[in-house]
């Protein structure tokens, strides 16, 4: 690709040089001038680099356009020098195009444009866009969201109903991809192993995405804000044996709890509805109607009076309707969780966090 051997090109020079230079020193180049300055900044910026092995070309928001004819979004520019012509492409506007018509009326600002290339051979253009978000507004109430392996997410209504995220699948593709991993490792088919791990990661990351599309989807619906229990600190807390480490479908260390979250957080952000984090221990081992605790046994949840439902929408009727570590009911013999924080207990799926001990 030019843009890159242009980017290597510049790596040779002395950093005080390469600084002074402009689109001027690369007339040879057929790319426009715009896009060669923006290509010297950024290679500027990668003060560490040695080698590019790819520089996507990149402009800034005054030498392109966004237009809308008809039903149609198209997006205008400038790519060889010389040329005043500028090359229309079409957007696919099924789920953009609010913002594309933010952009359109002036209430969302343009930023940069990236031009790249997948590995298919299709070409994307990256937009970036800011605007303003709407604030954080009044809610009838907390939906808790309970995050695991059996189950990716699970989001319930304040003693209503819940919706399940199951994680079966996910276990098997996991599993799939160590089966296939192990056996190009054995096969010292090392860059097949590094692409392979790079598309998990993309699956995975996709199915976080939908996820947390859906699940502000469901507080949308219900006029309610969310809430997640604090993980932060969880990859140090959690015990796992040797064994359960192994396996790819069981090892909590590979789990993307806090993609997740963040996903959630910034599309909530955007929706204008309210996110909060609350302490993660003990929200699996109490009771959700009177905060006494019970036990657990993997799916299920059994409090002292014989109550039993399901283990993960108990946790996320807890996480919903926090009030921190006291509860408003006064039993003699069972032991309040929110009352009395063991720093030794902790569940698979809720491990205690360095704040909330």
């Amino acid at each position: 690709m030019v843009n890159t051997q242009v980017a290597n090109d510049l790596l040779l020079v002395d950093k005080k040089e390469r600084k002074k230079l402009t689109s001027s020193a690369f007339r040879h180049i057929e790319i426009g001038s715009a896009w060669i300055n923006q290509t010297i900044r950024n290679t500027n910026a990668k003060t560490k680099v040695k080698h590019f092995k790819r520089m996507w070309l990149e402009v800034n928001n005054q030498n392109f356009e966004i237009s809308k004819q008809g039903k149609f979004y198209t997006v205008a520019f400038n790519l060889l020098r010389g040329r005043k012509g500028r090359i229309p492409l079409d957007i696919h506007s099924a789920s953009h195009t609010d913002t594309l018509d933010k952009i359109i009326s002036g209430a969302a600002k343009l930023g940069s444009l990236k031009l790249c290339k997948s590995k298919k051979g299709i070409w994307y253009v990256l937009i970036s866009v800011s605007m303003d978000v709407p604030d954080a507004g009044q809610v009838k109430g907390w939906i808790g969201v309970d995050r695991g392996q059996n189950n990716i997410a699970v989001a319930a209504l304040p003693k209503g109903f819940g919706r399940f995220w199951k994680g079966g699948r996910v276990k098997e593709l996991r599993c799939q991809f160590q089966r296939t991993r192990c056996k190009l490792q054995n096969a010292k088919q090392l860059k097949e192993v590094k692409r392979l791990e790079q598309r998990e990661s993309r699956i995975m990351t996709h199915i976080n995405h939908v996820i947390s599309k859906q699940l502000v989807q469901f507080a949308q619906d219900f006029g309610m804000g969310l809430r997640f229990e604090d993980l932060s600190g969880c990859r140090q807390t959690m015990k796992q044996k040797k064994k359960t480490k192994s396996d790819a479908a069981n090892n909590r260390d590979s789990w993307a709890f806090y993609q997740l979250e963040l996903f959630t957080r910034y599309k909530a952000i955007r929706a204008g509805i309210p996110v909060e984090s609350v302490p993660a221990p003990y929200t699996s081992k109490s009771d959700h109607r009177n905060g006494v605790l019970g036990v657990r046994n993997r799916d299920w949840f059994r409090g002292f009076d014989g109550y039993r439902c399901n283990a993960d929408w108990n946790a996320s009727q807890n996480i919903g309707q926090w009030l921190g570590f006291s509860c408003p009911l006064s039993l003699q013999k069972p032991v309040f969780a929110m009352a009395t924080v063991d720093a030794e207990g902790a569940v698979n799926d809720s491990p205690l966090t360095g704040e909330a001990s």
